[in-house]
């Protein structure tokens, strides 16, 4: 019976105000973001919140998912003026709200009937690209090195 209690007083998830997405964005590897990084074309949405640290990766606009939802259309429409053509969101690992957000816009697009916007999940979030080290830590602006071992240490 306790358990039933605590279940009722645990709070909704924060998406579950929202619909869910009904397109799954197709993933984009690391290698590809990389190489199209300076691209006027390619957009990256990083939609951490409260876990918003050690660096974003080059170019990213930081988007919360908690609040993506009401304010996909705006990105739409900046999108749109900018000659974006493929938005790439990210999360920690992508392995929830990048992808939950990626489809809500993948559904919008699809709502405006659009086939010149692509929605896309970048493959292993954040957590991915610091991981492949290199020329990929090279490029998150303020890059913090001791926040990222915690992860690193932990999967070993």
């Amino acid at each position: 019976m306790a358990q039933d209690a605590s279940a009722a007083a645990s709070p909704p998830p924060w998406h579950a105000s929202f619909p869910t997405p009904q397109h799954t964005a197709p993933l984009i590897s690391r290698d590809e973001v990389l190489s199209n990084l300076l691209s006027p074309e390619l957009l990256l949405v990083d939609v951490r919140r409260t876990d918003y640290e050690g660096g974003i990766i080059k170019g990213s606009l930081n988007l919360p998912a908690h609040s993506f939802y009401v304010n996909k259309g705006v990105l739409y429409d900046l999108c749109k003026r900018a000659g974006v053509k493929k938005v790439a969101f990210y999360c920690g690992a992508s392995n929830g709200r990048g992808p939950r957000c990626a489809g809500w816009f993948a559904d919008y697009i699809t709502e405006k009937g659009d086939d010149s916007i692509q929605s896309l999940t970048l493959e292993g979030g954040i957590k991915g690209w610091v991981k492949a080290e290199g020329k990929f830590t090279q490029n998150v602006d303020g890059y913090e090195p001791e926040y990222w071992r915690q992860f690193s240490e932990g999967a070993k």
